[in-house]
């Protein structure tokens, strides 16, 4: 048998992680700033991680949601206590296409209305009612397309209005910064706006938090800049640093019943161990200041950068816009420099780096960063 090849791989097999450097099999050490999709988010093999997992693992790894497992209850406890959002419900499942599925799907239940309004560069995730959702036709298929999901243009708050007006909305999913579409920072108004609409007509404001959320921006959920809390925030990604847990957390006024969603592997004992520990690093660790402070440094510093069209972001989540020239630069920074970063088509580079992120490390990317660019500027 063979791997169904959907995965364009760089050809670097890593081996050994610790903090925000990996190291591959010949030992080749290169810096992680985009932490697989943003999943690293407390570093590496953290030792509180890997002993929080170790000791759950010798006692019992997993039992299904037909019994208690109290440490679902400590991770609800200590999730509110966290992200300031201690009224919320937790529902844990294990990736963050789930979470969206089931937040859309909750809306629907609460309402009892269909009409979904989404915008333009979404991503969402691949499963059915979240990739409908997600604005990219290339990974939607024909079983997945339906007339339910609205997509507006970004920031457009004349469109929202009206797509209001000419429908009846159950809910409304944005990310507080697009990701895969390019490091687009909603606007403060804009998410307020969305708040009132939904508030005066009965839509659920769904926060989809999976990649800007768990603390990268310096906030909790990015969508907190606005000042306004939504009805459901997705989560996933940095929420287990690596392991698969995924979550949805719910107003009070969105009450369950048995059945309404349901799981078998979410909130297993070892997904909510990792869940606890990466919680326990960011409080103890302060790590929301961290990812603030340099992440507010990086940005100051690549906006001196004359070659850089536009630098765009909070905290810890980046993205560099680069002319077609320097479309390059990426692979010269993995191949040349070592550093991991991601990407955004067609020229933006994404950094998405552990949120405890060092300064030196900070600057050691600034350095090959300016190395890259100048040399090409030289080359031209």
């Amino acid at each position: 048998m063979k791997l169904f090849d959907v995965y364009p791989i760089n050809p670097i097999n890593i081996v050994k992680g610790v903090g925000s450097l990996v190291y591959d099999d010949k030992g080749t050490e290169y810096l992680d700033l985009y932490g697989g999709h943003a999943v690293i988010s407390i570093g590496h093999t953290n030792p509180h991680y890997v002993k929080r997992l170790e000791d759950q693992l010798r006692r019992i790894g997993f039992y299904s949601n037909s019994v208690e497992i109290p440490l679902q209850t400590e991770l609800a406890q200590k999730l509110g206590k966290v992200s300031g959002k201690e009224d919320y419900q937790l529902f844990l499942c294990n990736s963050g296409a789930e979470a969206n599925e089931n937040a859309l799907k909750l809306a629907s239940f609460h309402n009892g209305k269909k009409k979904v309004i989404a915008f333009r560069k979404s991503f969402h995730g691949r499963t059915s009612l979240a990739v409908a959702a997600t604005d990219n036709p290339k990974i939607v298929a024909p079983v997945n397309e339906t007339d339910n999901v609205i997509f507006l243009p970004w920031n457009d708050e004349t469109a929202l209005e009206q797509a209001f007006a000419g429908n009846d909305i159950s809910s409304v999913i944005i990310e507080g910064i697009q990701g895969v579409g390019g490091i687009n920072v909603a606007p403060e108004s804009f998410l307020q706006k969305i708040r009132s609409l939904c508030n005066e007509l009965n839509a659920v404001f769904i926060a989809d938090s999976v990649q800007c959320g768990y603390g990268r921006t310096g906030k909790f959920f990015s969508h907190d800049f606005a000042g306004v809390n939504a009805d459901i925030y997705s989560m996933a990604k940095g929420m287990g640093n690596g392991f698969p847990i995924g979550g949805i957390i719910i107003s009070p006024k969105i009450q369950p019943s048995y059945g309404m969603l349901g799981t078998t592997f979410g909130g297993n004992h070892l997904a909510c161990a990792a869940g606890l520990a990466v919680l326990e690093v960011i409080e103890q660790e302060e790590l929301l200041n961290n990812a603030a402070t340099v992440g507010g440094y990086l940005i100051e510093e690549l906006t001196k950068f004359e070659q850089v069209k536009e630098v765009r972001g909070r905290g810890l989540m980046i993205g560099i816009e680069l002319p077609e020239e320097l479309a390059h630069a990426r692979k010269e920074l993995l191949n040349k420099h070592h550093i991991f970063t991601g990407e955004a088509k067609p020229n933006v580079i994404r950094l998405l780096p552990a949120l405890n992120l060092t300064k030196a490390h900070a600057d050691r990317f600034l350095e090959a960063f300016s190395t890259v660019l100048n040399h090409s500027t030289v080359t031209q």
